[in-house]
């Protein structure tokens, strides 16, 4: 969430802001509410000093002679009670005013870093890096043909159980999944990462406090009569872990890693990778969630990332680094670098991890301080994929596909799913 003091102080920086984001917005009406939000603060505050100061005066009196019901002291509890109804009344009026101002808030996404590239969308990121040699030429077959081939998965079952945009995984397709998913765990955990199995149910609070609520209400599956939610992605329910905590600054960074099924509704993207693994309903994925020192949080930035790249190494797939531009960012994020797969049968890389530094824009959605000397302040949140495993899955038959029909598993993997190929007459 946007610092409401920045909002109140320096307008036209959040304006500037947003505005790279591609938002036209007028804060001038939010920046008087807040204006006048502080103004009542300052009020209530002076009232409830006076009013202290009169309690004291009053038991100064009686202990000294006076009577409680004298016209000394009864003028003293008149005046103090006048101040209680004035308190009362300003209370009221900032809590009708803190909550209309948190509304407004809450929809606007956080401002981009200085030097994250202006553009409108996909075509205006930039390439930072490449790892590996990408396969290229004819005759490599996309992931959903290699998958139907050898009897991976499927797609038809899935619409008769579900609908549409879900997948059964069989045999060595199951298999495979289960091996990426305990091979990344166990990556990440050497790496001193605390692995967490949250909840996938997760409660409003939790998707406002992360910025998926309520921006991306219509991408989300909800139990209504529960009041909870299929969690998009385990950011939601890590950022809340720590949710109206304060974090013992010797705690700093704490850095977890967990598996999680996510579920999306992909809204506005019918039509797209209609075929396979890349874009589903319900996908599994393993998350990497950092809570840091906002001294430290750009060099931690650069350490999450490498940390997502290396499975991406470990599994030999060739990959590229994308900065994304300001009209392409996450909503919470005020930078994002996207790793890109190489896909041979697709003939494109395609997006496997978003690594994005949020600032302190999640923590203060969610109450999530440290304590550094006598002061408090908000820690800073960072979150990376490492990886999604359909799309990791989907690059490994691609990358892997032999003449022969088979598909080779990357060295690293091979001691978690027990042979080198997958072969036909196997699955």
């Amino acid at each position: 969430m946007l610092d409401p003091r920045e909002i109140r102080e320096n307008s036209s920086f959040i304006e500037k802001g947003l505005g790279r984001r591609g938002l036209k917005v007028d804060l001038t009406s939010l920046r008087n509410h807040s204006k006048r939000l502080k103004e009542l603060e300052n009020q209530r505050t002076k009232l409830q000093a006076e009013g202290n100061s009169i309690g004291k005066e009053v038991g100064v009196k009686i202990r000294t002679g006076c009577e409680p019901s004298s016209d000394e002291v009864m003028l003293l509890k008149n005046k103090g009670n006048q101040i209680k109804t004035e308190v009362s009344l300003i209370e009221e009026e900032e809590r009708t005013l803190a909550k209309s101002i948190k509304d407004q808030i809450l929809h606007y996404p956080n401002i981009p870093y200085s030097d994250c590239p202006d553009g409108k969308g996909e075509i205006d990121n930039i390439q930072i890096r490449t790892w590996g040699t990408p396969l290229k030429g004819e005759g490599y077959k996309e992931h959903w043909q290699i998958a139907e081939e050898l009897c991976l998965l499927d797609t038809e079952r899935s619409v008769r159980i579900a609908k549409s945009r879900f997948v059964t995984l069989l045999n060595h397709g199951a298999k495979l999944e289960r091996s990426l998913i305990n091979f990344m765990l166990d990556v990440h955990t050497a790496k001193g990462y605390t692995e967490i199995l949250p909840p996938v149910l997760v409660n409003t609070a939790s998707l406002e406090g992360s910025g998926q609520l309520p921006k991306f209400a219509e991408e989300s599956f909800r139990c209504s009569e529960d009041n909870l939610w299929l969690t998009p992605t385990a950011e939601v329910p890590l950022t809340s872990l720590h949710r109206n905590e304060i974090i013992p600054f010797e705690s700093l960074p704490i850095k977890y890693v967990a598996y999680t099924p996510c579920f999306r509704r992909e809204a506005g993207s019918y039509g797209k990778d209609t075929r396979g693994l890349i874009r589903l309903h319900q996908f599994n994925k393993v998350e990497l969630y950092w809570f840091v020192d906002p001294a430290n949080s750009k060099e931690a930035y650069k350490q999450i990332t490498a940390d997502a790249e290396s499975i991406l190494q470990y599994l030999e797939l060739p990959y590229r680094v994308m900065e994304l531009c300001t009209g392409d960012l996450g909503f919470s994020a005020s930078s994002t670098h996207d790793l890109e797969v190489w896909l041979p049968g697709a003939n494109s890389y395609r997006e496997i991890s978003s690594c994005s530094i949020c600032d302190d824009f999640q923590a203060r959605r969610s109450s999530i301080r440290t304590r550094k000397g006598k002061k408090t302040q908000l820690v800073h949140t960072l979150n990376a994929s490492g990886l999604a495993i359909g799309r990791t899955m989907a690059a490994i038959l691609e990358n892997g596909q032999q003449s022969d029909g088979s598909v080779k598993i990357p060295e690293a993997l091979v001691p978690y799913f027990g042979q080198a190929f997958i072969k036909a007459e196997q699955s």
